[in-house]
């Protein structure tokens, strides 16, 4: 830890309870002997394809053509043909309902591996839902409580068609921002219609050339968009490794700029406050020590964090007791917690100022439309209380769930990772042929399932990321926690070498 941070029991806490564990060395031995069978029969199917033996479904090059720049990449075509096209029914699945905590899906099947689907008609009914970003429940369709969004629609209709410096800036618009920035506790706050621009299109604004970003190695990919539209130097530290950090940072003052050795402009370090693929929650207290050591800017994505955690859904400025104005840029999506689209820019009033008239996402993008906005302003008026609800009653049972959940897991036996405060909950399934034994035997056991492998994950370690939510009753829990033990027992996935006491885990789960 560093020194002088200043850091609170609740980080402590939280720090105790984030694990990475390592899997047996058999396990790497056999997920690489695994992608090592496939690549080999890969390259025979596609000899048997060059020979005329088999035919070639995706598109390719034309003999007349060969002479000129390849419009196809061909190892992305050979991981797609002979690795993806195996697997792709575990992924696109057609939803046919609200994707509450349960939802209905379309069953399709295909009769020439993969390669095109055909639906049969039948639908698979209440199948419950761990893959969506549904944090607090907030995707619902409650009559009652979307009383007020269908209201809005009457009143403006459900698009602006226009941007908000034009003639598309609403009243509700601007009642959101002041609600966000009171919810956060900052001094201003702008709104955009889409989660990914509001990274990648705000980020240029803030930093250009002269300037340095600092960027997280498992940041998102709008965030590294972002950076690299930018036009500003981006170095990559280690995932939350305080070490490599302030190394980058000591050697970013004492060196400047490359050749001219000139003092960088700004320096912007980017950081997530929950990491959507490890689970992870970012070391805010340490960072924010080593940001004014440093006179560095801070970025803090809250994509997933904001609404997740903190005793009141504040995010992790909360969750650590930190002053939301050490954050410098607070950025946060409502297409997760709020159950609606777009997302937000918040902090000091000149800086909200400036990106109302630089960030092409303002000036440019239409406006959000009139029953988004409203949806956020009724989720976020739920969770602070203000529609005559109990103040954070989804947020607590959301917590409830993610601590109930992590701690069965780890007693079965399975390999996760993250923090226990973290909804977002990685299971590892490492070996290829797994993975897609998981997600087909959780769909048949009527259990909806996100897997993710390699290129988006190091290539030994494929996993299952379950996303809980405050909606999740505890009966849906334990039946999911049911099958993935069946599961677990039937294809061997419990790697995990500890040993973990329920009673122990039980008093945690109370006590944290």
């Amino acid at each position: 830890m560093a020194t002088g941070s200043g850091l609170s029991s609740s980080w402590c806490l939280a720090s105790l309870h984030e694990s990475f564990e390592q899997a047996p060395i058999y396990v790497a031995v056999m997920t690489y002997l695994g992608f090592g069978i496939v690549t080999l029969f890969g390259y025979f199917r596609d000899f048997l394809r060059a020979v005329g033996l088999e035919k070639c479904h995706l598109a390719r090059e034309r003999d007349e053509q060969k002479d000129f720049v390849p419009l196809y990449q061909d190892f992305e075509n050979f991981y797609t043909r002979n690795l993806y096209m195996r697997v792709r029914d575990n992924w696109n699945r057609p939803i046919c309902s609200l994707p509450g905590p349960v939802f209905d899906l379309m069953e399709r099947v295909s009769d020439d591996y993969n390669w095109t689907f055909r639906l049969t008609g039948r639908t698979l009914h209440n199948v419950i839902n761990v893959g969506s970003y549904n944090y607090l429940g907030f995707a619902e369709n409650n009559a009652d409580f979307l009383k007020t969004v269908a209201d809005k629609t009457r009143q403006y209709g459900v698009g602006v068609c226009s941007t908000r410096q034009e003639i598309g800036n609403l009243g509700i618009h601007e009642e959101l921002e002041q609600l966000v920035a009171k919810f956060l506790g900052v001094e201003s706050s702008m709104t955009f219609g889409m989660g990914f621009a509001t990274n990648s299109m705000n980020i240029p604004a803030i930093v250009g050339k002269g300037c340095l970003i600092l960027s997280d190695e498992l940041n998102h990919t709008s965030l590294i968009l972002g950076a690299r539209l930018s036009g500003a130097t981006i170095r990559v530290f280690k995932h939350n490794n305080m070490h490599s950090l302030e190394k980058m940072l000591s050697e970013a003052v004492c060196s400047g700029q490359p050749r001219t050795h000139r003092p960088w402009k700004k320096i912007l370090i980017m950081v997530e406050g929950i990491y959507s693929m490890e689970g992870s929650v970012v070391r805010l207290p340490e960072i924010i020590a080593l940001k004014k050591k440093y006179k560095a800017y801070l970025y803090l994505d809250e994509a997933h964090s904001i609404g997740a955690v903190g005793a009141s859904g504040r995010g992790v400025t909360e969750l650590f007791d930190v002053n939301p104005a050490d954050v410098d840029v607070m950025m946060g999506t409502f297409t997760k917690s709020f159950g609606a689209a777009g997302g937000y820019i918040a902090g000091k009033k000149k800086l909200v100022d400036y990106l109302r008239s630089h960030s092409h996402s303002a000036v440019y993008a239409s406006a959000m439309s009139p029953p988004v906005t409203e949806q956020i302003i009724r989720a976020m008026k739920c969770i602070m209380g203000k529609d005559g609800s109990t103040e954070g009653e989804r947020v607590r049972q959301l917590a409830e769930n993610t601590r109930y959940f992590r701690a069965r897991l780890k007693e079965m036996g399975f390999i996760i990772y993250g923090n226990d405060d973290s909804p977002v909950v990685p299971i590892l399934l490492y070996m290829p042929g797994k993975v897609v034994a998981f997600a087909r035997e959780m769909l048949e056991r009527r259990i909806g399932v996100v897997v993710v492998g390699f290129p988006a994950t190091p290539i030994t370690e494929a996993r299952a990321r379950f996303c809980l939510s405050a909606a999740h009753t505890r009966a849906m829990l334990d039946q999911v926690l049911h099958h993935l033990n069946e599961v677990g027992d039937a294809l061997c996935l419990k790697f995990s070498r500890k040993k973990y006491s329920s009673c122990c885990f039980l008093y945690v789960c109370k006590t944290l």
